[in-house]
């Protein structure tokens, strides 16, 4: 286990405060299982299906995903109505981080057995692991509706309300939690951030209140009290609080992360871009941090840079509309109109409830002579600024805080 895998499980008891968890292979509850002897004309001889069911079984059992892999889609092959095989290598796929054959699979599985929730929830959790969290809400609702007392749904749900913006609703499904995670700082902090979203200043001042007092003297605590203080806009509290964590444990994930968003606010412009480096030395494979060295170079008028980071962002996660947004900035600047448009279209598909993504797009569509298109843009930013229903994907300079430490999944 890494470091990160290491700092997110220390947080957690259950899967509920650790998104990360392996999914629950099919185990055949409410999912059709084969019956012996229902081989079809033309499978293999002795190819007998709940044999094979349960070699497989075994093997995902035993970390064997070759061998469990193998038999399930056997199974299929004989008989191609087994729901528990098509979620069992959902399963598998899932343990590989293969999540668009994941997705395939579960969605056949929830086909052929649309009541069983611990497919929904398993559905529910590749979208999340994309950081698809718009589409990981509607099964994951149902699994809450269907299992009103899950923890698991109901700490995802909330995950996913918070990380779209929603946070009264993430307030709502969060804080009947508070009985059974109280003592876990992972989850007071999150019940912290979403609190602080939707105005509700009690719920909020309690939740960083108990934190505190919970949270001991861990570097992980202070990550997760300065990240909080970070959101509370206190940037000389959170400086404080993040440097003793990196003093405790300078390899912790995120903490640079972080320090550098706090530099960034108090105007140390060279500490910040260490941070950001730092952060991406201890993992090289998380797209926010990228995204905000893009957009730290873009601030400073690094283009060439800013670009370049976008990109990458971009490589590791097809679903960064800031990274859209920033390379957009950079090809209007440039008068790469075509180029920009392109950019700012992906952006809209991802964010269409941005004010400052319809802004951007309405600027792009007047340089290219498109006025009536541009006007219609403009005014739907007058709009939603009047209905106060704007989502902002501007940077982090101007108020967006990415939470990696939260969404990022922690190995298994």
């Amino acid at each position: 286990m890494t470091v990160a895998g290491a700092v997110f499980l220390a947080c957690s008891s259950s899967f509920a405060a650790n998104p990360g968890t392996r999914p629950q292979g099919a185990g055949g509850q409410g999912l059709k299982e084969p019956q012996s002897g229902a081989a079809q004309p033309g499978s293999r001889p002795g190819g007998d299906p709940r044999a094979l069911f349960m070699t497989g079984q075994t093997a995902l059992q035993n970390g064997d995903l070759v061998g469990a892999e193998k038999a399930f889609r056997q199974v299929i092959a004989i008989d191609p109505s087994v729901a528990g095989a098509y979620s069992n290598l959902g399963v598998i796929a899932m343990r590989r981080k293969d999540w668009d054959h994941a997705l395939n699979y579960l969605q056949k599985a929830a086909k052929l057995a649309p009541k069983v929730s611990g497919v929904r929830l398993n559905i529910g959790l590749v979208y999340y692991r994309q950081g698809d969290y718009a589409a990981a809400i509607p099964p994951l609702a149902s699994v809450l509706r269907d299992q009103p007392d899950s923890e698991q749904a109901r700490y995802l749900l909330g995950l996913c309300k918070l990380f779209t913006q929603n946070y009264g609703e993430a307030v709502s499904i969060l804080e009947p939690l508070w009985p059974q995670k109280s003592n876990e700082v992972m989850y007071l902090y999150v019940l912290s951030m979403a609190a602080n979203g939707a105005g509700e200043k009690e719920l909020d001042d309690r939740a960083v209140a108990r934190l505190i007092e919970v949270g001991g003297d861990s570097p992980e605590f202070h990550l997760l009290l300065g990240k909080a203080y970070l959101y509370h806009q206190e940037t000389e509290k959170a400086t404080a609080e993040l440097e003793e964590a990196a003093s405790k444990n300078p390899n912790l994930p995120f903490v640079h992360f972080n320090l550098g968003i706090a530099y960034m606010r108090s105007g140390d412009n060279r500490r910040a871009e260490e941070e950001f480096h730092r952060d991406i030395r201890i993992e090289p494979d998380v797209p926010d941090s990228y995204e905000l060295l893009g957009e730290f170079y873009l601030r400073t008028g690094k283009d060439s840079e800013a670009e370049k980071t976008f990109q990458e962002a971009l490589r590791l996660n097809a679903r960064m509309p800031g990274s859209f947004y920033g390379l957009a900035k950079i090809y209007l600047r440039q008068g790469k109109y075509e180029q920009a448009l392109a950019s700012i279209d992906a952006a809209l598909r991802l964010a269409p409830d941005s004010q400052s993504v319809h802004y951007l797009h309405g600027q792009i569509l007047s340089k290219m002579g498109r006025k009536e298109e541009a006007k219609t843009e403009f005014a739907t930013v007058d709009k939603m600024a009047a209905a106060g229903s704007a989502k902002d994907v501007e940077t982090f300079s101007e108020g967006r805080l990415p939470s990696p430490e939260v969404s990022r999944q922690p190995p298994e």
